[in-house]
């Protein structure tokens, strides 16, 4: 007699072993010792017997065992063994999964990207926020350009053309690297070329005027946040680097005796030097019993173990706090205050500043410029910047130096 609803669940385990409760055309029900119920199913294929595993009572009720018992008697009549079937559908998604676009663009990050490990990875936010809630799961084969342009709209109608631009880019790369790994056969993102506005261009506030800088400066030394923010801000002028590139100082780059501050620019992919002005090395010899045990020189104050650079947000909330709102100044406008200074004040060559900015400087053949490009000329300049500063902040009628050798 067929299986009946109420027989299976009615079905009483065997405390010796399994039993069979037969249904019809092939199919069973196995009972385990342990009280679990499988639906199988018995077939011929090549002339040999296989059993196919439909599901797990109640979850797999007597209809679904049925209906997949039907289903594997077509395939036979088409020549099909229905196991053999089961198992490359299941390696299809298991290679489904393991091409999706969250996967590749995860694995793209840990090869590709310096940093992908921080927790707070710009690229990294950018995908998981903007581009994995939709696209994550999806082989990457099978996204198509409006897909992108779909997400893309999305960032685009919070306002930020910006971070629409600059994810479009990142899926950019992922998609390179995918086409290098063989999980696609090109870059469609190029696809997307025009199809969102144009992005302004990220502006970046910075005071330029002396008298203005020599507020700001006094205003700086003022300032009465931790150690390592105070030293942070008063050494943010000094060397005018990238503000992400001060956080993640280390005291392992630093050498007091040459007075040098060597590390690498993730940026333009080049060892960079600054020269430490005397100001500069005042700053750090300050800092430096007090941080100097740990790796960085201006550590996270929210992970006492050391093993963290500062917040992005420091600087910026700290020049906020001294009345300096981001449309005044921010960490990122001691640049542009260097390099217009320097050169329209201080007369010094435009590509020495350029230089000490870790700008991609390239010779008259197209090279990357040397590390010690110009170093001795950069020395003087870091030393008379310095020197300036100090002028300005004290008060004093500072001439401009005419520099350009």
């Amino acid at each position: 007699m067929p299986l009946t609803d109420t027989a299976i669940r009615n079905a009483k385990p065997s405390p010796d072993k399994p039993y069979k409760l037969q249904d019809d055309k092939g199919l069973y029900l196995l009972v385990n010792p342990n009280g679990a119920k499988y639906f199988r199913y018995n077939y011929r294929f090549d002339g040999k017997r296989k059993t196919l595993a439909l599901g797990v009572y109640p979850s797999t009720t007597l209809k679904d065992a049925r209906d997949k018992r039907d289903t594997a008697k077509k395939q036979l009549d088409g020549g099909i063994d229905p196991s053999e079937n089961k198992k490359a559908i299941k390696q299809a998604k298991v290679e489904s999964a393991n091409n999706s676009f969250e996967v590749i663009a995860r694995e793209w990050g840990q090869k590709k990207v310096e940093t992908w490990s921080e927790k707070n990875n710009r690229s990294k936010r950018m995908l998981e926020r903007n581009i994995f809630p939709w696209l994550g799961s999806r082989p990457i084969a099978d996204i198509q350009p409006k897909d992108i342009l779909a997400c893309l709209r999305r960032v685009e109608e919070r306002g930020t053309i910006e971070t629409a631009h600059r994810t479009l880019q990142i899926c950019g790369q992922v998609f390179r690297y995918a086409v290098a790994t063989g999980r696609v056969e090109r870059d469609l993102t190029q696809d997307l070329k025009g199809a969102l506005p144009p992005a302004k261009g990220e502006h970046f506030a910075a005071i330029t005027e002396p008298k203005e800088v020599a507020e700001l400066l006094r205003a700086i030394d003022s300032y009465q946040g931790s150690l390592p923010a105070v030293c942070a801000l008063k050494l943010a002028p000094l060397v005018f680097v990238r503000p992400g590139e001060l956080r993640a100082m280390q005291w392992q780059d630093v050498n007091f005796e040459t007075a040098e501050w060597r590390y690498f620019v993730s940026k333009t992919k080049v060892q960079h030097i600054v020269p430490l002005s005397s100001q500069a090395v005042e700053i750090l010899y300050e800092l430096h019993p007090v941080t100097g045990h740990g790796l960085f020189t201006f550590p996270s104050e929210r992970t006492p173990s050391g093993i963290r650079c500062m917040s992005e947000n420091t600087l910026n909330a700290a020049l906020k706090r001294l009345g300096y709102g981001k449309d005044v100044m921010t960490a990122h406008g001691f640049r542009a205050m260097a390099r217009t200074m320097l050169d329209e004040i201080l007369g010094f060559r435009p590509d020495f500043i350029e230089h000490q900015l870790a700008h991609a400087v390239r010779d008259p053949n197209g090279r990357a410029y040397n590390r010690t490009a110009h170093l001795p000329e950069r020395r003087k300049m870091m030393q008379a910047w310095a020197d300036y500063l100090h002028g300005l902040k004290a008060g004093a009628q500072v001439i401009p130096i005419r520099k350009q050798g």
